[in-house]
This record gives C-alpha cells, structure tokens and sequence, in this order.
C-alpha cells in the first residue's frame, strides 16, 4: 500500500526525468528535479518511512499467524527487498538526475 502511495504521490509531484529537462542543464550547480526544492528533504524521508514501516510489519507477531519459520523469512526478506531495491533503485536515482 505505502508503494502505491509513493508512485502516485511521484506522478502527481512530476519530477524531472530527463536530463535535459533540468534547470542547470549545461551548466553546474544543483537543482532539484521537483518544482519545490523541500521536497528534496521530504522525498527521501517518505521513502525512508516506506522502507522503516515494511520492516515493523514484519516484525509483528500477526505477520507470523499460521505460518511456518521458513516462509515467514523468506516472506520478510523479500518484502523488505523489494522495499530497499525500489527506494534505492527508483528513488535516489531520481533525485540524483538534476546534481
């Protein structure tokens, strides 16, 4: 749930995803690939809060109900995975495009 929330809130922030589309293109300096700079701060906090909140649910006892140890690792360790490749992958590329 707290992915799909991320893709949507990207899409409605419409980052930069070009090179060329940056504002100190050609130039140096940094820029943000958002319209608003805090959200240069605020982005990766959320895709901290992301990867923080699929690590608690793991972690509760009621993720474990009725399952057998095996899957309840090799369930944690693949969300918490995907969570840590999405956020590293997807969004620190992005807000590194403009720097």
């Amino acid at each position: 749930m707290g992915g799909a929330l991320l893709i949507v809130l990207t899409v409605a922030l419409q980052p930069v995803t070009d090179v060329r589309d940056c504002s100190n293109y050609g130039g140096s300096g940094n820029a943000s690939v958002f319209s608003d700079e805090n959200w240069d701060l605020i982005y990766p906090l959320l895709l901290l809060a992301w990867l923080s909140a699929v690590v608690t649910e793991q972690l509760l006892p009621i993720t474990w109900n009725g399952r057998k140890g095996g899957l309840i690792v090799a369930r944690a360790t693949l969300a918490v995975m995907v969570a840590l490749v999405a956020s590293c992958c997807a969004g620190v590329q992005l807000l590194g495009l403009c720097h």
